[in-house]
């Protein structure tokens, strides 16, 4: 034997501590150096003998020595599969003996309600706990505390885990986690004391954390979690940092309380609020690169202001990104506030380090499990190789998250290892469903149920390109249009968008019906990005106008296929032109959205011009409350002597104009009794969400009140703001786990007796 077995030493020792005792083993007693004809293994159960010769420092046919086998010893117990190794001599044989550590074979869970299986497994393995894992004792604390945390984070404060471990053959071990969850702990109360510049229920308004309330069922705002306690404890103090108040601070140490049964909670939040500073002046120290006047002018903080927080970030953010386009990634700037107690004036210091200059090196992208690569390079404005430029970095980040592809989007910037002159960016996104099955509908006397559906999928096959197939129908109107798109058709952007078409109507309210009007066609875009908000739109297309049986027809439709007959064709040619500035094209609360759009044919039996145009805009009017504002005006003309044609004219009424008013059902009523639309059309709409009371700061769930106006005009007709109809109402805006859910209910306030009205209108859309 050439070393004793270390268990007789050291058993009760962890074998992490074996291998750094290893080194310093001297053997029992001493062989002399022999040459190696053979190499056996014994007491592997399930392990493969590979990964035993693999570790070792010889092969037969070398010389074994003392040196060797101390060497095989740390080796072998460094792979962490073995519990146990010693090594003996028979002849000229090595002979390694190892006793194998226990592997994890399977997880079970019982009295699991409030989670997932899978969820709580991926936890485990993010732990070091799964199957074909090794197994030891101090894994079963660290499993119970993990599944507990689990729980914790769901306010499950009264949870208990117990663990039995079946031993099964070949060293393999099943471990069952029997799991009582016993119940929520909701909040029974929160409570603020010291606040004296600002009222308890100010301070309050500001939390996510509520007691329940009659929406707290879908919010969950009434469970108590430690997250989401310090999120609301910073913002009470931002807001206090950003009315002068420097030396604002908590002074509870243990703001909650837990009842002994573990199912409710009270929050008292102690508050010193000290006292409010007005800003005496702002100093620059350090060095700004021979650009302070550049610098000064991103100071956001005024003198003779209160102090802000916000403020004094934003202008740190400022400067950073300055020295960013510069080139210095990890420039350094830090506030320092010189307080003057006795005046109340506080001087805000900013020290400014550039430190090195980088360049980018390598550009790596994360978490793009469908999405190929070049779909978010190609979206990049900073380029490998060249100098940093946080400008450039940030416009990358932003367009990749316009994309719509992605719940999240980050860049890190990352140093690079023995080259301070380089830096590596990895930009890391979570990728979401990019398929919608949209529907809408409505109901009327007259209209009955009108439906409208849509399945369009964005991101098809991970390439970026667009895919929808679009699907009405109605009393008095059926569409089918299948369309795609091709945002990069070429290398620098240009993208190319490709329909066809086929639509039958028939106007409102007609007398007739046993005429059908088609318009089978199709269309060509291309758009032309010029800025990184500004896209220029040109297209041609080719469509045909079939007017049916004359029985019945409309007078409009009549004059229609007298002058072009019962089958007349136009090839559109489009002009537009789009600047996108909203900060979120679903939901958004800030920004503006511009187009205009010209369509004209010159060539076919039909020769007109139609122009449309919108403009939107949203402001933040409080915290909670957005107010979105929409304007679209259009208007049509005949060209070369020629009647402008009656199906390229404007409707107006019901969702997407004004709402209140049955869909399409304004304007011109001609001689026959059928609502034609109009050649010219004035489209105003208003809308202020803010949150449903009892849902707190969710924006998922929202109420708005909405102001709507407009109408259509004949050809004939002169344009007069006394024609406009308007009405006014509330809706529902819920962003629900199957897709955006939007009810609305309008009450006409301008309207003539002629009119159509349709209170109630929804649409909803889910994700697959």
């Amino acid at each position: 034997m050439l070393f004793p077995s270390l268990t007789s030493f050291w058993r009760p020792v962890p074998a992490c501590v074996v291998v750094a005792c290893a080194s310093l083993v001297q053997p029992a007693f001493a062989v002399e150096p022999f040459e190696i004809r053979d190499i056996r293994i014994e007491g592997l159960q399930r392990g493969d003998p590979g990964s035993v010769f693999g570790a070792l420092p010889f092969r037969i046919g070398d010389t074994y020595s003392d040196e060797k086998g101390t060497a095989a010893m740390r080796a072998l117990f460094a792979t962490g599969l073995f519990k146990d190794v010693k090594i003996e001599q028979e002849g000229r044989t090595v002979v390694i003996v190892v006793a194998e550590r226990t592997f994890i074979s399977k997880l079970y869970f019982t009295g699991l309600q409030e989670f997932d299986k899978d969820a709580i497994l991926k936890a485990l393995k993010d732990n070091g706990i799964a199957p074909g894992l090794p197994f030891d004792d101090a894994l079963i604390d660290r499993a119970s505390q993990e599944i507990k945390r689990q729980y914790l984070s769901r306010s499950f404060y009264g949870v208990t885990v117990k663990t039995t471990k079946t031993p099964l053959e070949r060293n393999q071990i099943d471990l069952t986690f029997d799991v009582s969850e016993g119940g929520i702990a909701y909040i029974e109360d929160v409570r603020v004391f010291g606040a004296q510049t600002f009222s308890e229920q100010d301070l309050l308004d500001m939390l996510d954390l509520t007691t329940s309330g009659w929406l707290t069922w879908y919010t969950r705002s009434d469970r108590y979690a430690r997250a989401k306690l310090q999120g609301d404890m910073e913002k009470i103090r931002s807001h206090y940092l950003n009315n002068g108040f420097l030396e604002f601070d908590f002074t509870s140490q243990t703001p909650v309380g837990i009842t002994p049964d573990k199912l409710h909670t009270e929050i008292d939040l102690q508050i010193a609020e000290g006292t409010s500073y007005i800003v005496d002046a702002v100093r620059l120290e350090g060095d700004y690169l021979g650009q302070e006047a550049d610098f000064r002018q991103r100071v956001s903080i005024r003198p003779g202001q209160p102090y802000r927080a916000d403020d004094v970030a934003a202008t740190v953010r400022e400067f950073m990104e300055l020295y960013g386009t510069f080139g210095y990634a990890f420039a350094r700037v830090e506030p320092r506030p010189e307080i003057d107690r006795a005046r109340g004036l506080v001087t805000v210091v900013l020290r400014a380090e550039p430190r090195q200059r980088v360049a980018v090196r390598r550009i790596n992208i994360a978490g793009n499990t469908l999405t190929r690569d070049e779909v978010i390079r190609r979206q990049f404005r900073q380029f490998e190789s060249a100098w940093y430029d946080g400008r450039k970095i940030k416009l990358s980040r932003d367009r990749v998250e316009r994309l719509g592809f992605f719940t999240d989007v980050i860049i890190t910037t990352e140093p690079v290892a023995d080259a301070e002159d380089k830096v590596d960016l990895l930009l890391t996104v979570v990728e979401k469903p990019t398929g919608s099955l949209m529907l809408s509908a409505g109901y009327s006397n007259a209209e009955q149920l009108t439906l409208a559906a849509s399945v369009r999928k964005d991101n098809v096959f991970g390439t970026g390109n667009y895919l929808g197939v679009d699907f009405s129908t109605g009393k008095y109107s059926r569409s089918m249009a299948v369309s795609a798109t091709d945002p990069y058709f070429t290398d620098d952007g240009v993208s190319r968008s490709v329909e066809v078409y086929y639509r039958t109507t028939r106007p409102v309210n007609s007398v007739g019906s046993a005429y059908q009007l088609a318009t089978p066609g199709m269309a060509v875009r291309f758009g032309i990005p010029y800025t990184e908000t500004d896209t220029i739109f040109v297209g041609v297309g080719a469509e045909q106008m079939r007017v049916g049986t004359a029985s019945g027809i409309p007078n409009s439709y009549f004059l229609h296929v007298a002058e072009f007959g019962r089958n007349s064709s136009g090839f559109p040619l489009t002009l537009g032109w789009a600047r996108e500035e909203r900060d979120n094209p679903m939901a958004p609360t800030k920004g503006s959205y511009k187009r205009i759009n010209l369509e004209t044919s010159l060539a076919g039996d039909m020769r007109y011009a139609r122009l449309n145009s919108q403009f939107q805009q949203y402001l933040p009017v409080t915290r909670k409350l957005t107010l979105g504002l929409n304007a679209e005006v259009g208007a049509g003309y005949g060209l070369q002597g020629r009647s402008y044609p009656v199906f390229k004219n404007f409707y107006g009424g019901g969702l997407g104009s004004v709402r209140g008013f049955e869909q399409s059902s304004l304007g011109n009523l001609d001689v026959t009794g059928a609502f034609n639309g109009g050649t010219r059309r004035v489209n105003l709409n208003s809308e202020l969400y803010f949150p449903l009371p009892g849902s707190g700061n969710d924006k998922t769930l929202r109420i708005f009140a909405f102001a709507d106006a407009g109408n259509v005009w004949a050809e004939n007709q002169s344009m007069h703001w006394g024609d406009l109809r308007a009405s006014t109402g509330v809706g529902l805006s819920w962003i629900s786990p199957v897709g955006p859910l939007k009810l609305s209910y309008g009450r006409p306030v301008r309207y003539e007796a002629t009119d159509k009205i349709q209170r109630f209108q929804f649409q909803i859309g889910t994700a697959f």
